[in-house]
């Protein structure tokens, strides 16, 4: 199902020339007393087959498929450095079979206080120049692309740290710009207020950026939505030695995952040191990850008819309805009381 491509370096842009020449431009109303006594007995025994293993299987009927290529490659301050490693994964990933390419926060760009101390002299449109040649790219290789980069507003406006949607016609469908930004990000970066979901073969999607992964409240409103896929772009790369972020970060989108029972793609920049492109499933597994430090892209296929383990299935949605509790709670004075033995 899954399998991985990695290089260290960009390879010759010969391929990508063959695509793009760069330029500017429970069953209702049943009675058990009428069902033929076989069948009773299935019943029963399914039943009690999940209640001993204490499995919750999810029973969402969806149907649905995609291949991911979650992209990782060293992001730097140089953008057109940036471009030919995200063209180059792009062909990559198309030759895999994927239906979207999904890259970094701030892939294109590079990130404001660690890439550049200051945006003072940004080229904007060399940003702009390169965003076009990757939107054409993406309409030869008829595949959608969720791009990180940095969005102008106005002078005397700070811009937004977004992901752009790149559909398969080369057109931008949409845009989510980072909702919470650290301290450091805010000298160089507004912040966002909303949420984004589209569609691919069936597949709703939904986008954040990096810490947001510390506010479960942005993945609740995801799942009100009945989105199936995370698409999260982090720059957790250039760390200290010694840093909590690969450890910390994998494992909280894990939760996110399971608690919500949905897929998500992570990517980050493959800079030293960082922590590598995951894959998690709705279970919160990890189900494959590529090497750190390590340019690479991770291919991962959805099949929303795969059944995952599920354990919060049935009370999730009284939670989401802000009911924190399996049931009513007794009415009775000792319930009540609770200093008292």
């Amino acid at each position: 199902m899954l399998f991985s491509i990695g290089r260290s370096k960009p390879s010759n842009c010969y391929r990508i020339a063959l695509f793009i020449n760069i330029k500017t431009d429970a069953m209702r109303n049943c009675c058990f007393v009428t069902l033929p006594k076989f069948i009773l007995c299935l019943v029963i025994l399914g039943i009690g087959e999940d209640t001993l293993n204490s499995q919750q299987p999810n029973t969402y009927k969806k149907e649905g498929a995609i291949t991911i290529a979650s992209c990782q490659f060293p992001v730097s301050e140089k953008v057109p450095e940036n471009a030919r490693w995200i063209m180059e994964q792009m062909v990559s990933a198309h030759d895999s079979g994927a239906h979207v390419a999904h890259f970094p926060e701030c892939a294109l760009s590079g990130y404001p206080g660690v890439d550049m101390d200051t945006m003072v002299r940004f080229n904007w449109r060399e940003l702009q120049l390169y965003t076009d040649s990757i939107m054409h790219l993406a309409d030869k290789l008829k595949m959608w692309v969720i791009l990180g980069s940095i969005h102008p507003l106005q002078k005397g406006i700070k811009p937004m740290n977004s992901l752009y949607i790149i559909n398969p016609i080369g057109k931008l469908a949409g845009r989510y710009d980072k909702r919470f930004c650290t301290n450091g990000d805010l000298k160089f970066f507004s912040a966002g207020d909303h949420s984004v979901v589209f569609e691919i073969n069936d597949i709703k999607c939904g986008l954040l950026i990096c810490y947001d992964v510390r506010f479960p409240e942005l993945y609740r409103e995801y799942k009100k939505l009945d989105v199936d896929i995370i698409f999260q772009s982090f720059y957790n790369a250039r760390q200290k030695p010694g840093s909590i972020h690969p450890i910390i970060m994998p494992i909280t989108s894990q939760a996110r995952a399971a608690t919500n029972h949905f897929y998500m793609s992570l990517t980050n920049s493959s800079a030293q040191h960082s922590w590598p492109c995951h894959f998690i499933t709705p279970d919160g597994l990890i189900q494959s990850k590529l090497e750190s430090d390590v340019a690479g892209v991770l291919i991962s296929k959805i099949d929303l008819s795969e059944k995952y383990y599920d354990a919060s299935r049935p009370f999730r949605e009284k939670a989401l309805e802000d009911t924190l509790s399996s049931e009513e709670p007794p009415d009775h004075e000792r319930y009540y009381n609770r200093t008292k033995l």
